[in-house]
């Protein structure tokens, strides 16, 4: 199990994950995923951290990596909707009080 504790609202980890999980195929150039150097363009953070945030979302099992060199990282919603509910992460990613949803989606 990874160990992170969210003592404070990680807003870059929360920033990456939601990327992640409002990831439409449209918006990869591959099927596999997308780069972390592409992940850091798209949340405007830089690439260091976007990869720890990555390792960490690793960890917790809600994203997965396929391949080498490059990476590509997908979100596993399969594995996300499984989390307990409590789970430190789990919550984070479902907090949408101060989600801008204009972000993700084309009305």
């Amino acid at each position: 199990m990874y160990e992170y504790e969210l003592e404070n609202e990680d807003k870059d980890l929360k920033k990456v994950g939601l990327e992640l999980m409002f990831m439409t195929p449209e918006k990869c150039e591959k099927p596999d995923g997308i780069t972390a150097i592409e992940l850091a363009k798209l949340v405007d953070l830089p690439v260091e951290v976007v990869k720890k945030k990555l390792n960490i979302l690793k960890e917790a099992e809600v994203v997965r990596v396929k391949g080498i060199n490059p990476k590509y990282w997908k979100f596993d919603e399969y594995n996300f909707q499984r989390m307990d509910e409590q789970d430190e992460i789990f919550r984070l990613l479902c907090s949408f009080d101060d989600v801008d949803f204009d972000r993700y989606f084309q009305y």
